[in-house]
């Protein structure tokens, strides 16, 4: 049973096509964890436009995905990108969802066979 992550959403709208599911998850092992490191790269270069654009990005993926922990702490990121506020204000956050998207992506490669 995966603990950090939920397909059910993409199963219901794929009509339980499991070769849809696998591409979501492929596209989303592709994409997302290049998009965290733009998320800490835009905090350290206090480059506001980049954590917002890089925690938009993904937003809808993990909602797909049923990552509701992680889909909070992008919705606090942008909330605090569009605000500009203090680095130390948000550190912990984008250290939560660095973590939650490096154990989904471990257990998603661990359940579809992807090395």
């Amino acid at each position: 049973m995966a603990l950090y992550y939920n397909l059910s959403k993409v199963y219901a709208i794929s009509d339980n096509d499991v070769e849809f599911a696998k591409q979501i998850v492929t596209l989303f092992l592709e994409e997302v964890p290049v998009e965290v490191v733009n998320v800490r790269e835009g905090l350290e270069e206090k480059d506001y436009n980049k954590v917002y654009h890089a925690a938009h990005k993904i937003k809808p993926t993990l909602d797909l995905l049923g990552m509701d922990l992680a889909y909070e702490d992008v919705l606090v990121i942008e909330s605090w990108s569009r605000s500009r506020g203090k680095r130390k204000e948000i550190k912990d956050t984008v250290k939560s969802l660095k973590d939650y998207i490096s154990k989904t992506v471990k257990e998603l490669k661990k359940d579809y066979a992807i090395y």
